[in-house]
């Protein structure tokens, strides 16, 4: 593996501000967490360096789990990409997860939810219950089936499992509080009906949890100390938290979200759903095309994994989001290229040049450096001889006293 980053300060106080309070060290776990419906971009690589990072200084171990919770959007082709581009990065994983294995046991965990009353099946419209659930400054109203008997959620949720309701028709809402400041404990969805073949689980399920669901379960089954997600998910750390209560038992361990600031990179796009459509509709080759600002896609353009793990630790984990110019990522590929490219003389647009007073049959060879930033790739030797080739531009019949190439 790699180096372990240097630059984790912010995440790293927080570890060990639980380590001193007497978390067990070996019982550190982190994940990468990436959903299969695209491939890796730039915007990736700082989670990525800073789970298997952490995993590297705290010696570890570092889950590959994949959020696959939605059949129409997810692929084998983009797991596949996703773990190339980890590998090619530097980085290896630990175990390799999805979500998926766990359908069973979180719908087992729905039944108990049901059984307890803290869930229920609402079969309103989502044009309905978006309205029902309010705004932020206004509270929501409870949905007329909040108050269904256990029997009949438990039927109807069964009868969704089997397939006996179409897509919309129902979903399984976890029954919270509609009053609540935050709007995601408004009874959020867990569940919802899906006819739609699973790249792993084939139509042996006709339901899907949603993510807020399945996220911290998943955290939880595999023990994972510290699920580390960007800003946008600090509001869903309550929720987060609300479905662990209903679930951990106390020899276990709990898993803590904690947030860090994304780093936005500009004139770049890096909008899984903008990208899609670039390839969708034939504006680019691909998600590995070089123009693309995917981690296939850089490696394409002749980035290399060095180059992107030291702008990783340059520009570092903070709690406020920025704008992180291009050209420093651009300035790490070079530096790297700088110290381990081999150099090679090519003339593109030749001119013969043939030297009138050099000896026809003579050669002399010349030794030049492969890489002056690397004594240890040695050197290489250059003919020189009575005919040469040199760039068209290298010379004009008629030029001014400014021009010193040949005339």
């Amino acid at each position: 593996m790699t180096e372990v980053s240097k630059s984790l300060n912010f995440i790293e106080h927080i570890i060990e501000e639980d380590l001193s309070t007497g978390f067990p060290s070996k019982q550190l776990r982190f994940r990468f967490p990436p959903e299969p419906n695209g491939y890796l971009h730039i915007g990736h690589a700082s989670s990525i360096c800073l789970n298997f990072g952490l995993g590297l200084k705290y010696n570890a171990a570092v889950n590959l789990r994949f959020d696959d919770t939605n059949p129409a959007k997810e692929e084998q082709e983009f797991v596949d990409a996703i773990k190339e581009d980890i590998i090619w990065l530097g980085f290896k994983w630990d175990t390799e997860r999805y979500a998926s294995d766990y359908f069973q046991e979180l719908f087992d965990w729905a039944v108990q939810l049901i059984k307890s009353g803290k869930a229920y099946v609402d079969s309103q419209s989502s044009e309905e219950m978006a309205l029902q659930k309010g705004t932020p400054t206004k509270s929501g109203v409870n949905s007329p089936y909040r108050n269904r008997s256990v029997d009949e959620n438990l039927e109807l949720f069964f009868g969704m499992k089997e397939g006996l309701f179409e897509e919309g028709e129902h979903v399984l809402r976890a029954k919270i509080d509609m009053g609540s400041s935050n709007m995601l404990m408004r009874d959020p969805i867990m569940y919802r009906v899906l006819k739609r073949p699973h790249h792993r689980t084939n139509t042996d399920w006709c339901i899907y949890p949603m993510y807020d669901w399945t996220h911290g379960e998943s955290d939880y089954i595999e023990g994972v100390s510290h699920s580390l997600c960007t800003l946008e998910f600090a509001p869903h750390r309550e929720l987060y938290d609300w479905f662990l209560d209903q679930v951990v038992e106390p020899e276990r361990i709990r898993p803590k979200q904690r947030e860090f600031a994304r780093r936005n990179l500009s004139h770049t796009v890096v909008s899984k759903r903008k990208l899609l459509e670039l390839v969708n509709e034939g504006i680019v080759n691909g998600w590995d095309d070089p123009r693309m600002p995917t981690i296939s896609g850089l490696r394409r353009r002749g980035f290399t994994p060095e180059s992107i793990r030291n702008f990783a630790d340059t520009i570092g984990i903070a709690k406020r989001e920025n704008v992180v110019d291009v050209s420093l990522l651009e300035f790490h590929v070079r530096e790297h290229l700088n110290k381990i490219a081999p150099r090679i003389m090519a003339v593109l647009n030749p001119l013969k040049v043939v030297i009138t007073n050099y000896p026809e049959d003579k050669v002399e060879w010349l030794r030049t450096e492969n890489n002056p930033e690397d004594e240890s790739a040695g050197y290489r030797e250059l003919p020189f001889s009575r005919e040469i080739y040199i760039e068209k531009e290298d010379f004009k019949e008629e030029a001014n006293r400014k021009f010193f190439r040949l005339k």
